[in-house]
Order: C-alpha cells, then structure tokens, then sequence
C-alpha cells in the first residue's frame, strides 16, 4: 500500500498495482494520487435523483443524496457524511491548510471539506467532492458500478 492514502486496520486496502488492475487512469490519478478533476467536468456535479453515492474504487456507501446541495463550486458538494464513512487530513499542499477527506474504508482520495463558508445547511460545512471518486445507487445497498 502506498503512503498516500492510509486506510485503517481491517480496511479494504491494497496496494498501488492492485489498485491500477480495478481503475481507470484518471481514477487512479485522483483516488490513489490525491488528484483533482477539472471544476464542471464530472457527471454527478448536477445530479440530484434519489439515492446514495458510493466510493468508486471499494464500494462503500459515503453519502446519501438527501445531503446533496447545489453549492455552484462546479464538484458535488454535500454537508454530511454516512456515518463513519469518511476520514479527514489535514492537508497542507499548494502552501495552504486544507481538510482532506478519503474512504475510511479504502483510503481513496474524495477531496476537500470547507467550513464556515454560510450556506444554508444544518452543518455549515461543503464536502467538495471529485465525481470520478463516486459512484450512485438508488439506494443504501448501491455498489461498485
């Protein structure tokens, strides 16, 4: 398993060659490498049906579409996790402090959580998200595409 993204112990972690056999490049480059997708780019950006999205690279369920708003910052934004189901950093890459978020389960590399920034949800906080690292079921038992 590579430094990037540690898992936690009995998690669904493996190793940088095992992970390239089940993603995609661009998966690999931001799930694994702690990439960015292009703002506006990605398929879940304005999608709002009924359901849970999921990590691409293990599966596991992250958030539910009901903490789903439109933030205008061109990536999913939701203002909650699942439970347990994702794990903040801190980041302090580009020469500023961040807070990362990743799979709990795998280590995958979702994004950034801002916080403070007023919009209207019971949290206060946008989880900005790359759509590449998600995955959407129609509901709690949505896997792997």
């Amino acid at each position: 398993m590579s430094d990037s993204a540690a898992p936690a112990p009995g998690s669904k972690a493996k190793s940088d060659s095992e992970w390239r056999t089940v993603l995609n490049k661009e998966q690999f480059r931001v799930l694994r490498e702690k990439g960015t997708e292009r703002a506006g780019t990605g398929k879940y950006d304005k999608h709002y049906e009924e359901g849970v999205y999921s990590c691409a690279a293990c599966g596991t369920p992250l958030y539910k579409s009901t903490t789903k708003f439109k933030s205008g910052c061109g990536w999913p934004a939701f203002f909650d996790a699942i439970p347990g189901a994702v794990t903040r950093h801190e980041d302090r890459t580009f020469g500023m402090t961040r807070t990362e978020i990743t799979c709990t389960a795998c280590g995958g590399h979702l994004g950034h959580v801002f916080k403070g920034e007023g919009f209207n949800t019971p949290t206060d906080e946008r989880h900005c998200v790359n759509s590449i690292s998600l995955n959407f079921g129609d509901d709690d038992n949505a896997k792997k595409e």
